[in-house]
């Protein structure tokens, strides 16, 4: 009896030993961007932390910053990074097509849009968990118009005369990404409402008349009634003016309109302000509606279980539902059904969602590996247009050689005509 207490005690003290061990290992390293989704996660951290036992060491970057890190970490095999958030169109196809990406196979995806799922699979398996979805719409002052006499803009033209009638030194008539590359997501429900694309099967087409007369609105548009320095601007910048009241209508990503409501960061009331569908060109109305970030689990990862009892929590309907409250666009189909969610949030971004779920364009960029150079290819063209507003003489012929330069990355990652 005593041989068999003394292995007994042997075995338990085994055991407290690799449990204290466990305890002691049960860190993860999550990177999150500096996103209103992210910040919500953030946040929610702690209280992770106390249910699962799990520490969270949690970096916030920048989007750009954030890529960096990671494809920097990745290609050097040297990450300790075991979640993290991603943007599937931006760098999905890199990402898999290197294998940093661990596959979910395992992952209950049946509440997510199958168009949406598109870009969070690659090569018939999913690799990542969409978190937020979001569509191009027109954020517009209604104090704004009503005192001008004027509509919500429906199409090109009425949106070209409302910024023009309100636009003056101390309010700029219009807004919307100047920056490059930054300004490309943006272009893109222009270009797909006049007709163009920026990739036809794999290969580059916005060289087109419908993609050249998009980019001379956009820059006639920006040039004439942006804000001073447009050029040098996104979303990170536009937002804080159209907040302070010194931006009459603004077209961008419906994930900005908690934070442009939110009383405690806007001099907006909210009576003066509303939402309304991105206005229809002369070939069609098919804004964006994309997944912009989803998360994954590194295939570096060491610590796969704890990093999928974060994904799960992070992606899971509870948390999505803490966020459609915040007014984040979440991709989960079901929480946009959920009574108390539609109670609180706006009539106008439920309409604009339904809009675009049913005409929308389910890319906001080129969709390629070599998606950040094609972006800043196209950039250069949106400030060529800015800077002129909408009148440069050599915009088709920029046009045709950053086309002949995006083919050119394309044939370099095997994806031509594909």
């Amino acid at each position: 009896m005593k041989h068999v207490l003394s292995k007994t005690m042997v075995a338990l003290s085994t055991l407290c030993l690799c449990a204290g061990a466990m305890a002691q290992s049960g860190e993860i390293r999550v990177l999150l961007a500096n996103h209103p989704y992210g910040e919500l996660l953030k946040q929610s951290i702690p209280q992770f932390e106390k249910t699962s036992g799990i520490k969270v060491n949690v970096e916030s970057l920048q989007e750009s910053q954030l890529t960096q890190k990671l494809t920097t970490e990745f290609a050097t095999k040297s990450s300790t990074v075991d979640v993290f958030m991603t943007r599937p169109l931006q760098e999905g196809k890199m990402f898999a097509k290197n294998g940093w990406y661990a596959p979910l196979t395992g992952y209950d995806f049946a509440d997510y849009p199958k168009n949406i799922m598109n870009a969070a699979s690659f090569g018939g398996k999913p690799y990542i968990v969409p978190l937020v979805t979001e569509w191009q719409v027109l954020y517009y002052r209604k104090d704004l118009l009503q005192a001008a006499g004027l509509k919500v803009p429906t199409n090109f033209d009425e949106l070209e005369a409302a910024a023009k009638k309100l636009n003056s030194e101390s309010v700029a008539g219009f807004a919307s990404r100047g920056k490059g590359a930054a300004a490309v997501t943006q272009l893109s429900s222009y270009v797909y409402n006049y007709g163009g694309e920026y990739l036809e099967k794999g290969v580059a087409v916005f060289d087109s008349k419908p993609a050249v007369d998009a980019m001379r609105l956009y820059g006639k548009l920006l040039g004439n009634y942006g804000p001073k320095g447009v050029t040098s601007m996104s979303w990170e910048n536009i937002m804080p003016l159209f907040q302070a009241g010194k931006v009459a209508m603004w077209t961008d990503a419906s994930v900005f309109y908690g934070q442009v409501v939110d009383q405690s960061k806007t001099q907006i009331p909210v009576a003066s302000f509303d939402i309304a569908n991105f206005p229809a060109g002369p070939k069609t109305n098919a804004p964006f509606i994309v997944s912009s970030w989803g998360m994954s689990v590194s295939s570096q990862s060491k610590k796969h279980d704890m990093a999928w009892k974060f994904l799960n929590w992070a992606s899971s309907k509870e948390m999505a539902i803490k966020g459609m409250m915040d007014n984040i666009t979440m991709a989960r189909s079901s929480v946009w059904e959920d009574a108390v969610v539609r109670a609180k949030m706006n009539r106008g971004l439920i309409e604009t969602r339904v809009f675009a779920a049913k005409n929308g364009t389910p890319v906001d960029r080129p969709y390629m590996s070599a998606v950040g150079e094609a972006r800043d290819l196209i950039g250069e063209l949106v400030i060529e247009s800015i800077n002129t507003k909408g009148t440069s003489t050599k915009l088709e012929e920029m046009a045709k050689e950053k086309v002949a330069r995006v083919n050119g990355l394309l044939k370099d990652t095997g994806e031509y005509g594909k």
